[in-house]
């Protein structure tokens, strides 16, 4: 029997299994340093699981905060609870953790954060899909939610979108990609027959090893569409997580390292495929997340950031860069292989954006081979020529005007070898999404992309200035596609450029009051493909202002447009009086903090 029929038979059935009346099968190891405000909120929502869970045990690294009076506290009216606390603060998540593992009885055992919750029924739904397909580890879905907006992330979506049971791990290498602990049920006995603990000490991304371990080993995987984890997101907290800390370069640091150590676990267990989709997955998740945050630090970040990253990307061998060679991680580290020093920061981070963008220059070689640059034309895109148009990183620019007589928004679609000629663009769709509340959307019209002649008051690619060693986005030789230079005739004319206009229903993104918008894209072709994407924001005169555009049902709407980390345009709207006061209360507290 093939993996996928024993996928399909594993999973029927899963309903009567999921109301089956659980055990009290399962520990809930939570967690805490100096997180009063929340542990005993998180500890709650794990003994509000019912009677599946047999104990919850709350290990305080040695908090200074009264942290461990309140779990102490808690367990005197709650016998299921218990308390350990350390005597000296281990510096990391991992030491507290394994010793929560230590202390546990109960035949599996799942991880929380204090600063995070259970929802309602995560474990009946983890421990009834482990028990019915016989499985040593169950994953559900992780949502980030951001606070204090609310607004919901999944967490690896398209890992959790069905039932699936994995008998073996290499059979879903996308499995790397979700290094949490949290959303997910071990069996105890497995970890503890394969010695799995997590790294001892300060070791930041400390489930990215320990996850590493678990699949090592080969378990059989139970993996299920239900929310079982709640992971808060509190950007404006004093102290912020690891994973929202990336401000120093020691994060970087701490994360290679994390990454590095898996791919020798994965490889050393005999694991290759999964070591390879591990690097694969360094490259697509976290080396362009780092990169659309370079702008944000100064010189020496950068400098040193680059020498990290490039010592890391030393270790890959030809065939981790061979495989899908136009991902644009690949192309991302095959950049900063080929620079001994940081160049092309802005062309990369519209690289890095989701989905990416690779902006011009457009430069050849000497035999008209596409490539990165004049400067650096040793990185070959030549793998672009066969990538279908849905995946290519199309660039569009996007100019927006607020004003008293209407609000408009000028697009601008480039070319990209021959390729968009090739493909015929005929329209675009432009969609505005509520940054906190993705379900609301304002759409436009659709829109002809019209061949441009002169596009005038269009601009150049305005981040050329972070060019390596000269004012182009990678340097301007004459072999650069000029004009549309090297596509098929007939289609641009001439220009390799396409343009729409349209105005911008200010009215309706005022509607749900102050908030902020993203611009959606989606490009049709003439075949009938189509392209999503999201647009550069350009820079200019009279661009990117706040701006008072009077209304005449608001009296007025302050309308902000402003770049992305990624470089997208997106657009901060805020009607009447009240909403001009929220964006000068929030001005402040910023000043003030």
């Amino acid at each position: 029997m093939n993996a996928e029929s024993e996928i399909a038979r594993d999973t029927e059935g899963h309903t009567a299994r999921h109301t089956a009346k659980p055990r009290a099968e399962v520990a809930v190891v939570v967690i805490g340093y100096d997180d009063a405000a929340h542990v005993t909120d998180a500890v709650r929502s794990a003994l509000a699981q019912g009677p599946a869970v047999r104990e919850v045990v709350a290990v305080d690294d040695c908090s200074r905060d009264g942290s461990a009076g309140l779990l102490e506290r808690l367990s005197t009216a709650e016998p299921r609870l218990k308390v350990i606390r350390r005597r000296a603060n281990s510096g990391g998540c991992g030491t507290p953790r394994n010793t929560g593992l230590d202390a546990v009885t109960s035949p599996y055992v799942m991880f929380l954060d204090s600063d995070d919750v259970l929802p309602p029924g995560a474990v009946d739904a983890l421990l009834a899909a482990a028990e019915g397909a016989h499985a040593e580890v169950a994953g559900g879905l992780c949502v980030r939610r951001e606070l204090p907006s609310g607004r919901e992330v999944p967490w690896q979506p398209r890992l959790y979108a069905l039932h699936a049971v994995v008998p073996r791990p290499a059979q879903r290498t996308r499995l790397v990609h979700d290094t949490l602990c949290v959303n997910k049920l071990y069996r105890t006995a497995f970890l503890r027959a394969h010695g799995i603990r997590f790294p001892e000490g300060r070791f930041p991304y400390e489930d990215v090893v320990f996850t590493a371990r678990v699949l090592a080993a080969a378990p059989r995987i139970a993996l299920i569409p239900d929310r079982v984890y709640v992971w808060h997101v509190r950007r404006s907290d004093a102290r912020l997580s690891i994973s929202l800390d990336r401000s120093g370069v020691e994060n970087w640091r701490a994360r290679t390292e994390a990454c590095r150590q898996a791919y020798e676990v994965l490889l050393g267990a005999g694991q290759k495929e999964l070591a390879r989709a591990a690097r694969a997955k360094f490259l697509d998740h976290d080396l362009r997340m780092y990169v659309r945050e370079l702008g944000l630090r100064d010189a020496a970040y950068r400098r040193a950031w680059w020498e990290l990253t490039r010592a890391h990307l030393a270790e890959y061998d030809a065939d981790d860069w061979a495989r899908n060679p136009a991902a644009p991680g690949r192309l991302i580290g095959r950049v900063v292989l080929a620079s001994p020093e940081p160049c092309d920061l802005p062309r990369l981070r519209e690289l890095a954006a989701r989905p990416a963008r690779l902006y011009p220059p457009y430069t050849r070689a000497a035999d008209g081979t596409p490539v990165w640059s004049d400067d650096i034309p040793q990185v070959s895109l030549e793998p672009l020529q066969a990538r279908p148009v849905r995946a290519l990183p199309l660039a569009v620019d996007a100019e927006l005007r607020p004003g008293v007589r209407g609000t408009r928004l000028r697009l601008r679609l480039h070319e990209l070898y021959g390729r968009v000629a090739q493909a015929g663009p005929e329209t675009v769709e432009v969609e505005w999404r509520h940054r906190d509340d993705g379900d609301v959307v304002v759409r436009g019209a659709r829109l002809t992309l019209a061949p441009c002649a002169a596009c005038a008051g269009m601009q150049e690619a305005d981040e050329a200035a972070g060019a390596c060693g000269s004012a182009g986005a990678g340097g301007s030789g004459g072999s650069a596609d000029a004009a549309g230079a090297g596509g098929p005739a007939g289609g641009t004319g001439g220009t390799g450029t396409w343009s729409a206009e349209t105005a911008v229903d200010l009215l309706a993104l005022a509607a749900p009051g102050v908030g902020t918008w993203d611009l959606r894209l989606r490009i049709r072709f003439r075949d009938g493909a189509s392209r999503d994407v999201t647009a550069h924001a350009l820079t200019g005169a009279g661009l990117l202002r706040r701006r008072a555009v009077p209304s005449a049902r608001h009296g007025v709407v302050l309308v902000q447009p402003y770049p992305t980390h990624s470089g997208a345009l997106a657009l901060r709207v805020a009607p009447g009086v009240h909403g001009v006061l929220s964006v000068v209360r929030t001005r402040l507290r910023r000043l003030l903090h």
